[in-house]
């Protein structure tokens, strides 16, 4: 019996199939240990002057929910730009707590700290603009599926005392954000303590702590590299 002249377009649609089913699974399972995903807005004065914007006197806090958080193992998805405008990346320090704090002090948010890696807070910067020149809240904009990519979780320990971490961005081998923790503003267990003042935070929260200069907008193949100390992660934009 000859075989189908379609198989190979069912099998090719099947493998596709699959393939996005376990990336949805490992989504799931990364979005399961998250709480919330608190981000801190203009930690480096480099980027504030980059887009335009005053530099703050204290921490800009927003969120992103847990159902936008996507691996860096998968293909990096915009949302499709016809309709939504340019995507831009943002590398940022990231941090999960492993227990909660409400109105800690620096050393005490220390404490609380259960593991680290690099993430990127997508935007979408056109919509953003429009709804900031509306006076409109911006979460549009910062909290689509997908929106907060995090690498894999290691050790706080391989950052010290996070007051000289070194991490970067390259997109297509070339260097786009080269961030360092001691240009913020705001210094990692001044952040954490800072937010749990505002509000409490929970184990399994994550805590994006701001991207340095550099920002720009993704395309369709761009091959990405993030690398922190030793460890280093690849995605790929579609």
């Amino acid at each position: 019996m000859s075989q189908s002249p379609y198989m190979p377009m069912i099998d090719a649609i099947t493998s596709h199939n699959k393939a996005r089913n376990a990336e949805d699974k490992a989504n799931r399972r990364l979005q399961s240990t998250i709480g919330k995903v608190v981000c801190v807005g203009r930690n480096y004065a480099a980027h504030a002057r980059e887009l335009g914007n005053d530099v703050p006197s204290t921490p800009l806090l927003f969120m992103k929910p847990a159902s936008s958080v996507v691996s860096i193992h998968n293909d990096i998805r915009r949302p499709d730009p016809a309709i939504y405008g340019d995507t831009h990346y943002e590398t940022e320090l990231c941090i999960q707590l492993a227990a909660d704090l409400s109105q800690a002090s620096p050393e005490q948010a220390q404490q609380a700290i259960g593991a680290v890696t690099l993430g990127l807070d997508l935007t979408l910067r056109d919509l953003q603009s429009k709804l900031k020149a509306k006076g409109e809240p911006w979460e549009r904009a910062k909290c689509f599926d997908g929106a907060c990519v995090l690498a894999d979780w290691i050790d706080p320990q391989a950052c010290a005392d996070f007051s000289a971490v070194n991490y970067q961005l390259y997109i297509n081998n070339a260097l786009k954000q080269d961030g360092d923790t001691s240009l913020m503003l705001f210094s990692v267990y001044e952040l954490l303590s800072a937010i749990s003042h505002a509000f409490s935070l929970q184990a399994g929260d994550v805590i994006m702590t701001g991207t340095p200069s550099g920002v720009g907008m993704l395309h369709a193949g761009d091959r990405l590299l993030l690398k922190l100390g030793a460890h280093e992660w690849q995605s790929q934009v579609r």
